[in-house]
Parts: structure tokens; sequence; C-alpha cells
């Protein structure tokens, strides 16, 4: 472990503040005593590397969050592959290099457990990485956030650059995009079991079997972890955010099914894709720095069904 790096005091950019990571990120800031500085997509398009130098350059932030991304489910990421690959690597070397250039003290990178093989050992230690093929439904944003990943440790290697990159299981929370064919598991099964609660629907229809095992973080846990890491984690291998345990698919619609009211049947449409079969990361890593997730599932689904109806109803 290395020295603490305080945060008290400095200027905190966080990238994406508007997502559910980033928004996340700033509320779990507002008790460190930093300045933290956000920018809309009006200020600065974060896939120009000319325009992200120049804000950076205006703005001066001591130490980055790079929560930016263009996120989906599996059909998002079936029907849009240039958009997430594109995007998200222009992104990703526009916040990494501007951050560099201009002198940022650290800088953490958000990735996603996509990054890991289809096939790998469950729980994943962060070894896994690149250690066999991607799972083909989401290979697009896994290549790119891969890239990322890189990104920080080259920097780090040969330039010195304190970047450091986490790899967070699966989110839920405020602010998820629920948009009704490109958002992903959480956000989108909120969505479906209110709408046919409200309509009087008798069934939802969920993609896949049911039967793959996810591990499902509260975003506001991810960001305590942010935070943590950010003060007390420098060094090159990326480490896993997650609870340590997982569920079926069919067992986590169950649960938000409850969470909503909703009481008519789940069917689950075998012809869709399943994704991977089983994603649990190994958390060995976080649990010995100190750390472990706080919220119980149904409380944090609970939290983010009230802010569904708050803000997308």
């Amino acid at each position: 472990m290395s020295e603490p790096f305080d945060l008290k005091g400095k200027r905190v950019w966080v990238a994406g503040h508007r997502g559910m990571a980033g928004s996340a990120i700033v509320r779990r800031l507002a008790s460190e005593h930093c300045d933290v500085i956000v920018a809309g997509r009006d200020e600065v398009d974060l896939r120009r590397q000319a325009d992200v130098e120049a804000w950076i350059e205006r703005a001066r932030p001591e130490v980055v969050f790079c929560a930016a991304a263009k996120v989906g489910g599996i059909k998002a990421n079936d029907s849009l592959p240039a958009e997430f690959l594109y995007d998200n690597l222009a992104i990703e070397l526009a916040v990494i290099h501007s951050a560099y250039k201009t002198g940022v003290k650290k800088l953490l990178f958000l990735g996603s457990t996509c990054v890991f093989p289809k096939m790998a050992p469950q729980p994943m230690p962060e070894s896994a990485l690149l250690s066999g093929p991607l799972e083909p439904t989401n290979e697009w944003y896994a290549i790119a956030k891969i890239a990322g990943i890189k990104l920080c440790q080259a920097y780090r290697r040969q330039y010195g650059a304190d970047f450091i990159s986490v790899m967070p299981a699966n989110l839920y929370g405020l602010r998820d995009n629920y948009h009704p064919d490109n958002s992903h598991v959480p956000a989108a099964l909120i969505r479906r079991m209110h709408e046919a609660k409200e309509s009087g629907a008798s069934s939802v229809t969920i993609w896949g079997t049911g039967t793959p095992r996810r591990e499902f973080l509260c975003a506001d846990d991810l960001a305590d972890a942010c935070v943590f890491l950010m003060q007390r984690y420098s060094g090159e291998e990326m480490v896993n955010i997650g609870i340590g345990t997982d569920m079926t698919i069919a067992e986590f619609a169950e649960t938000i099914a409850d969470v909503v009211g909703f009481k008519g049947k789940l069917v689950y449409d075998t012809s869709k894709p399943d994704g991977t079969p089983r994603k649990l990361v190994d958390t060995t890593k976080l649990a010995g720095l100190g750390w472990r997730a706080r919220t119980p599932l149904r409380d944090g689904l609970a939290r983010a069904y009230e802010d569904f109806k708050h803000n997308h109803v």
C-alpha cells in the first residue's frame, strides 16, 4: 500500500458526472472537503482530444475520476458496435492523455467486468485479464475498456503517471439509463416491471434463460470504493470492486418484481442470448486493503426504484 493520497483542498474533476457512476462519485466526494469540478457536454466533447486538453488547461484539475463512457446492454452493444468502440476509445484517449500532459497528480479509470474472458475462472481474479476470448455480445465495449486499462498501465510505466484502474461489478443505482432498448439489466428490469404493473400486464418477458449468474453492486458502494482506492492504492494492476456474492438473473428479476410490486409472471425468451454464464469478481485484493460493500441489495434497489419514479416516469 502506498502513502495515503489526501483529496482535501484539491481540485477534482469527475468526467461523466451525469451518469450513474459519475454522479455517485460526486455525491461521495461531498464529504472529502475537495473542490469538485464538472463539465457538461455543452462545455466539452470528451471524444475530442483538443477540446479536452483545452478544457483541462483552463480548469486545472489535480485529480481525475474518469467515469465517462458510452454504456448499454447486450442489445445496444450488438446494434451499435462502431459507436461503442469509437466513443469509448476516444474518451479514454482524450481524458488520459490530457491528464498526463497537464500534470494531473492522480487519475482513476473505471473499467468493466466485461473485460474478462467469457470463460474466466470464477470468481474472476484481476490476473484473468487477456487470458482468453471475450464474450462476443459485448466485445466492442470490452476492447475499448481494456485499452483504457492498458493506457493507464502504459503511462505509469513510461512516464511514472499515478494512474490506476478499477473493475466494478454490474452496477445499479440512482441516475441509471432507463432507455427502453439500450439499457442494461437492472435498469431495463426496473422499467419493464414498473410499466407492466401500471398497465396491469399479466407477464414480463426477460431476455435469455434466466440462469446466468451476476453480481450486482450499488453505485454508491462503487463510489465509496473509488474514493477509498484513490486515497490508498497506487499500482499498475487493476482492482476489482464487487460484493463477493452473485445470483441468477431469475433471482434478481424476482427481487426487482418484489421491490416494484409487480405480481405477474416472469417469462424467459430463450431465443435471446444469455451472455457470459457467470460474472463474479474476486475481491480478495480490495478486501485486503480494508474495503467492503455496505448496501444490501433490496435497500439499494428500493432507492433506485424511487429515483426512477421521480425522474423517469
